[in-house]
């Protein structure tokens, strides 16, 4: 589910599961986890590119299989999330499609974001019962101001690849038909120029304290995303997510 092929100093790992719309499963996390680690350690990999399969970058969780998972602080998503924090070597993404959950909240931790002119970026957490994750309560104030991301983050409406870029949560719009050609020209682009260079102002870019702030963050999150999801409206929302029909929020909390 997880496919990963590496060239010429590039890293390239797919989320390879069309037929659900690249949904992560708890097993899918940690493939992924595991390739991004691997790819940082490996001396021949210069850059990792992340990207979806099909016109579609990711549903985000698998509902069906969350439910059926235990969510702590060793959970799947939290483990890869803190994988992503901690990477030192540059992460480009290429987002076709739909980005939904943890699927754009990932993208906080790439370095280059990338995105075909109809991806579509969503934070349905709010409308779940939830909170957002992967320190999005930090990451996406400091991009687009408290009031945006308050308004991003508690109505959860897509943002279009236009909009995303003028927050500056994307780097550049591509009109083609896949993102993924421009941002292999970038990785390339980034193999050629000294590596030390390239991993010490990353390294700048995320100082200890930014990066420390960060894992914080993840960890807030979570342990504020425990506590909602044990709550009635998270199970009321879930349940009608997985009943296909309108939540009833009226009388909850």
């Amino acid at each position: 589910m997880i496919q990963c092929h590496e060239q010429d100093g590039i890293l390239t790992i797919q989320f390879n599961r069309p037929d659900k719309k690249n949904a992560f499963t708890g097993a899918m996390y940690l493939q992924l986890r595991d390739a991004l680690i691997a790819g940082d350690l490996d001396p021949a990999v210069k850059v990792i590119l992340i990207c979806g399969s099909g016109k579609i970058f990711s549903a985000g969780n698998d509902i069906a299989d969350f439910l059926q998972s235990s969510f702590d602080e060793t959970a799947p998503p939290i483990l890869l999330l803190r994988a992503l924090a901690q990477l030192k070597k540059p992460l480009i993404a290429a987002v076709d499609g739909p980005a939904v959950g943890i699927g754009s909240t990932m993208l906080f931790h790439c370095d280059l974001v990338y995105a075909q002119k109809d991806a579509q970026f969503i934070f349905p957490f709010v409308a779940l019962g939830l909170v957002p994750e992967g320190a999005a309560t930090l990451l996406l104030p400091r991009l687009v101001g408290h009031q945006i991301a308050s308004e991003v983050l508690f109505f959860g409406e897509p943002l279009t690849a236009e909009q995303a870029y003028k927050m500056g949560f994307v780097n550049k719009v591509i009109s083609e038909e896949s993102s993924l050609s421009y941002a292999h020209e970038r990785a390339k682009a980034l193999t050629a120029l000294p590596l030390g260079s390239i991993l010490e102002t990353k390294a700048l870019l995320k100082s200890g304290r930014v990066k420390a702030a960060i894992l914080d963050q993840i960890s807030i999150e979570a342990q504020a995303f425990m506590q909602r999801l044990k709550g009635p409206a998270a199970k009321e929302a879930l349940t009608a997510f997985m009943e296909k029909r309108v939540p009833k929020f009226d009388l909850l909390d």
